[in-house]
């Protein structure tokens, strides 16, 4: 079936030019609050369209590279639309049109009449660019160009209001990713002196020739740039301190799909620059550790937002589990899981928002009650967290079905660890998120052990004789408004979706897989056929 030049030319750069073009649109607009939501909406509603189109073509046609400004291969900027990238599109527009909308309703400040909302949008437009250059390109340095656009919009976003929490953490957080971004930049240069190039087919049929030493260096040294970006045991230890302490749709959109493109990036040289497993056995290693030091992290936490980070941090651990085992089935597993825990960590993290709207408060040692108070926010907390912990039948527990059947066929010692390693990571999860719900929404709030101080507002309690003094600068506690409620149960629709057709997911992720383990394809698509700013559709 071919493929038309046109469309797929003219679909390809959208995803990164249309946030780019609004982003810029909305930083002129910055005293016409209303046209900027209006142009930021249409915008993502623009960028989900487009990836739609783009996974149906890649899972019609097969793999499909644009060259940039009719420069030919490998000398250009190359975009390429396989089933893989496009996948990671689509899921992605899904949750930043959903936090969008979040923080629309939420009114996009949370609290503070003093912050900066002018620059939020372009910002987040911005992010929205980078993520789809990173999904697309077809380069070492293009993908390093997405990852700082990455950085630079990210820490704008979780410094927003400039209060002494979020400004150290997002110091912390910005030196960490200039830390993996110098160690990226490094790995470039050390692939380019090996190689003569910088585009990933090109670089794939070269590196055959490189020594096996050399070639494990260079992938030692991407790995690690990409585990911090990643957050991988144990390069995570910067998240858990980061995250919580941005606004909920912010903290969302970090913790449900920042880490993703650090994992996209591992699968993506992992499959094809590196296929020969030198470091399979590290990677899964790392992957056994991050499960269990991630889920372990959250059973002792008390704030909601902190234990939900580090299950965040555990949950890599599986993915990292599938990229490690190199095989068909532990590829699908990976990439069904990582759409899988984009959607629902995501959805998670917007459900706190709404917790804090509910009932002042994120710390388990205040909150209680919460099931009888509004039912509906119980429901909206439920099934994602049951998905989380891998209840049956949603789509956690087809996605750690997947990957576990993976280990199993594998066979190794090292495998059959990683086996027992998810099964009990899985067990904590559910016991975390039971936890969860047991004392935020089950028991009544007089038993929680601080539960009157959770409307109090922190400056409040430095006077000990303030404890029945209200929430004086969060007058919204008590409501949670329906354009909050509307996306985040929206998110939950699309968790629940991915189990009901899980088959259709499944069978995607399986020709991706698929794709990735046959690296003709790719290579085939970027250097075969014709150049020049034509579209090359690579043999299916």
């Amino acid at each position: 079936m071919t493929i038309s030049p046109n469309i797929i030319t003219t679909l390809a750069p959208l995803p990164v030019l249309v946030p780019m073009l609004a982003a810029a649109a909305t930083l002129v607009l910055g005293r016409r609050p209303r046209a900027q939501q209006i142009i930021t909406l249409l915008a993502l509603i623009t960028v989900l369209i487009v990836s739609g189109l783009l996974l149906f073509l890649a899972d019609r046609d097969g793999t499909t590279a644009i060259q940039v400004g009719g420069w030919e291969s490998p000398i250009g900027i190359t975009l390429v639309v396989d089933r893989l990238s496009a996948m990671m599109l689509v899921v992605s527009s899904i949750v930043l049109l959903a936090v969008m909308a979040y923080a629309v309703g939420q009114g996009i400040r949370d609290g503070s009449d003093d912050q900066p909302v002018s620059i939020f949008l372009p910002t987040y437009l911005a992010m929205t660019a980078g993520i789809s250059n990173a999904f697309l390109a077809g380069d070492l340095f293009n993908l390093f160009v997405g990852f700082e656009v990455l950085l630079a919009a990210s820490f704008v976003l979780l410094t927003l209001g400039a209060s002494a929490d979020r400004v150290r953490a997002g110091v912390s957080y910005v030196m960490v990713s200039m830390l993996s971004s110098l160690i990226f930049l490094a790995g470039i240069a050390f692939a380019y002196a090996a190689t003569g190039t910088l585009n990933l087919a090109d670089m794939a049929t070269r590196l055959d020739d490189i020594p096996s030493g050399t070639r494990a260096a260079i992938f030692g040294v991407l790995l690690v740039a990409f585990g911090i970006k990643a957050a991988v045991f144990p390069l995570s230890a910067w998240l858990p301190d980061s995250y919580p302490t941005a606004p909920a749709p912010i903290t969302a959109v970090f913790a449900g799909l920042l880490t993703k493109v650090g994992v996209y990036a591992i699968i993506r040289t992992h499959s094809l620059l590196f296929p020969q497993g030198e470091l399979d056995n590290v990677l899964m290693i790392c992957g056994l550790l991050t499960m269990l030091v991630g889920i372990l992290g959250a059973i002792a936490q008390t704030d909601i937002k902190r234990l939900l980070s580090f299950t965040l941090v555990s949950h890599i651990g599986y993915m990292v589990f599938g990229i490690a085992l190199s095989t068909q089935e532990g590829l699908s597993g990976a990439i069904y899981y990582v759409a899988h825990h984009i959607l629902v960590q995501t959805t998670l993290f917007l459900v706190v928002g709404l917790i804090e709207r509910q009932a002042g408060s994120s710390s388990l040692r205040r909150l209680g009650g919460l099931a009888a108070a509004s039912p509906v926010l119980a429901i909206v907390f439920l099934v994602p967290a049951l998905n989380l912990g891998g209840i049956p039948p949603f789509s956690g527990f087809i996605g750690k079905v997947a990957l576990l059947q993976a280990g199993a066929a594998d066979g190794s010692a090292l495998a059959w660890v990683l086996v027992a390693g998810g099964t009990v990571t899985s067990l904590l999860t559910l016991y975390v998120v039971a936890r969860v719900w047991t004392k935020a929404f089950w028991r009544a709030r007089a038993d929680a052990p601080e539960g009157d101080l959770a409307d109090v507002s922190p400056s409040a309690l430095l006077d000990e004789s303030a404890a029945d003094i209200a929430y004086d600068d969060r007058a919204d506690v008590g409501r949670m408004p329906a354009m909050m409620l509307i996306p985040t149960i929206a998110l939950v629709a699309v968790g629940v979706a991915m189990t009901v057709f899980a088959g259709q997911i499944i069978h995607i992720s399986d020709r991706a897989a698929s794709d990735l383990q046959d690296r003709s394809i790719y290579i085939d698509a970027v250097l075969g056929g014709h150049h020049g700013g034509e579209a090359q559709e690579a043999p299916r």
